[in-house]
């Protein structure tokens, strides 16, 4: 038993897992700990992966050699790509999984990672000497140092539950919190706040008539998280259900507020806005009748189901009175009631873009305990998180990524820029640059970057530029291939096309919105042999990029060039040349922000809420810019 690393990591859920692996994998020897080994990356809440800019950061995470994307795809009982209705920058792939598999899978992994060990106990306590974090100590009474440490605990610091007025001491269902943390970095100088975040009852799926329900199944096409090949779920597929609340809910919902932990004074953190309870719904949006819920399984062998979108605090008699009043429910049993839990977090204006404390050297921050929620967004900090802390062990240089080459970047920034003043959940609107940063491009952005640094493989490194090498050959060959108007014209008139006139180049022909390469290639026998020669096991996914790069060059280029123009103000270092305090030309407001988070560069200090454009200018003139 050692008791000396280089990294220790502080709870093993999303963030602590994809922490741990990184550091490990880079060569620092990291310790995980942990309360409970046999929940490793739990899934809290919603047993599924990926939704709206959160499939994004997944296939982010995979690119740079992340195990999320694959440890989903081999737990995967449905898959989704959202948002196929609208541009590519908007499809977001989404993998419902199996709860217990899903934990499996990551076990697998952590188990057979090289340099990392795992600890089953609780953290209590760090140990800091002279503004710099060397270790841990635990409830068991064991001291552990380290020249770097995580704090990844989740929900856990002074987790407590509710189900109406029945308070619970825990970090999650049957699980203690983590105390002792808290109290300590507030005593350092930490801004602590409280937090609220909620999950919906369990429903037995034999008591349930799927008659009266929406089904919903998934898609069987070649998307999947993972960009290496071969990684696939041997799980049956299960469809998904929709049902509606009625004013009847509602109405019993609604009389039992002053019991709800949310409208009696009891529970007074924020909760997120983008995910409310069922009992929030119903007062902020009181004149609506019917709300949306979707059924969703647990696993591919378990009768438990999980009630997407009825999230909620009340007590446990309300929540079953309601649900039975949905046709679909009328006799639904229940495993267990939902509950809302508050936190502690931090405010994340007190990191770096490494997501290193300013306070606390060496001690590091993510997930939830930075304000945010839900596990894409704590998987991506707690990648972020080991990379830096394997950096600062070994002298290593600061590794971040720019808002214009991820949406793990755009999370970063918002958080140690901005701050947060609810459970910050992201979103394709949150990023300026979402056309740049689209779900099928992620491994062209960074699996280089990632290799460089030593986490990404050789055989991802590879793939990727074969990837590239393919595509880019595709692109050419349509630049340079005229197609003839009588070759080509029956099948535009058999789909109702307008036909050539004269002859056209494939790659004009391929802005039209109606054809794709696969659909000309059935009237184009020298584009048809092009698709042949692409690798048999990727061909779909260099078909799908070829015809994005093609059919939206013009909106990429425009965007390319406006990141560049924002990016020079990135490249502008601010950070310890004016004391802000004493520069009387810019607003208080603005004084007061860039004294208290300090910016690294102009582009930051732009991005900082009250420092306007001639506060800006301001700064630009002291430096002579």
């Amino acid at each position: 038993m050692r008791n000396d690393y280089d990294v220790i990591v502080v709870g093993a859920g999303h963030a602590g897992c994809e922490a741990a692996c990184a550091a490990a994998r880079l060569g620092s020897c990291t310790l995980l700990i942990t309360i409970d080994m046999n929940k490793i990356a739990q899934m809290s809440c919603n047993p599924a992966v990926g939704g709206i800019a959160k499939g994004q950061i997944v296939r982010e995470i995979d690119a740079m050699g992340g195990q999320m994307g694959i440890v989903t795809d081999r737990s995967s009982i449905q898959f989704r790509m959202l948002n196929r209705s609208k541009g590519p920058a908007m499809w977001s792939p989404r993998s419902q999984s199996d709860r217990q598999q899903f934990i499996l899978e990551w076990r697998k992994v952590l188990e057979n990672t090289p340099n990392l060990y795992m600890w089953q106990d609780s953290v209590e306590e760090f140990i800091i000497e002279s503004g710099v974090v060397k270790g841990v100590k635990t409830a068991l009474g064991l001291t552990f140092t380290a020249k770097a440490v995580i704090l990844t605990a989740g929900t856990f610091l002074n987790g407590l539950m509710h189900v109406g007025q029945v308070k619970t001491p825990g970090g999650r269902v049957a699980e203690p919190p983590a105390r002792g943390i808290t109290e300590q970095l507030a005593q350092l100088g930490f801004i602590v706040g409280r937090m609220k975040t909620g999950t919906p009852p369990r429903l037995d799926e034999r008591t349930i008539d799927f008659s009266q329900c929406i089904k919903q199944e998934g898609e069987h096409d070649f998307h999947h998280f993972s960009y290496l090949p071969g990684i696939t779920s041997q799980l049956q597929q299960r469809p998904c259900w929709i049902v509606h609340t009625n004013e009847k809910v509602h109405e019993i919902l609604h009389d039992g507020l002053p019991q709800s932990p949310l409208y009696n004074g009891q529970i007074t953190s924020i909760g997120p806005r983008y995910c409310p309870s069922i009992e929030t719904k119903i007062v902020t949006f009181a004149d609506k009748t019917s709300h949306q819920l979707f059924i969703e399984p647990e696993g591919a062998t378990t009768h438990e189901m999980y009630l997407n979108g009825f999230s909620s605090s009340l007590p446990w008699e309300v929540q079953i009175e309601a649900l039975r009043q949905i046709p679909a429910l009328r006799d639904v049993h229940a495993f267990r009631p939902g509950y809302a839990i508050e936190y502690d977090f931090f405010s994340p204006t007190q990191l770096n873009h490494t997501l290193e404390s300013k306070i606390v050297k060496n001690l590091f921050l993510a997930g939830q305990v930075n304000g945010t929620t839900g596990y894409e967004e704590a998987a991506g900090q707690g990648l972020i998180a080991g990379i830096n802390a394997h950096q600062n062990v070994t002298d290593g240089e600061p590794f971040t990524l720019a808002r214009n080459e991820a949406y793990v970047g755009v999370l970063i920034d918002d958080l140690v820029t901005c701050g947060v003043d609810e459970p910050y959940r992201m979103f394709t609107s949150r990023a300026e640059h979402r056309i740049l940063l689209r779900q099928d491009d992620a491994d062209m952005r960074l699996t280089e970057k990632s290799y460089h640094l030593g986490l990404a493989t050789q055989e991802r490194y590879d793939l990727m530029c074969s990837k590239r090498e393919q595509i880019e050959q595709l692109i050419a060959f349509s630049q340079q291939f005229t197609v003839k108007a009588a070759a080509i014209n029956p099948m535009l008139e058999a789909n109702g096309l307008q036909p050539l006139t004269q002859g056209q180049r494939l790659h004009d022909l391929l802005l039209r919105p109606q054809l794709g390469i696969e659909l000309l290639a059935s009237a184009i026998p020298e584009l048809r042999a092009q698709l042949d020669h692409l690798e048999e096991a990727r061909r779909d996914e260099i078909i799908e990029a070829a015809e994005i790069a093609i059919k939206y060059k013009g909106y990429i280029q425009r965007e390319t060039l406006i990141a560049d123009r924002v990016a020079r103000l990135d490249n502008v270092t601010l950070k310890g040349k004016f004391d802000y305090a004493q520069i009387h030309q810019i607003s208080t407001e603005a004084r007061q922000k860039l004294q208290a988070i300090d910016p690294e560069t102009v582009g930051q200090a732009s991005r900082i809420p009250g420092v306007s454009p001639s506060d800006i200018n301001i700064l630009l003139a002291l430096l002579g810019r």
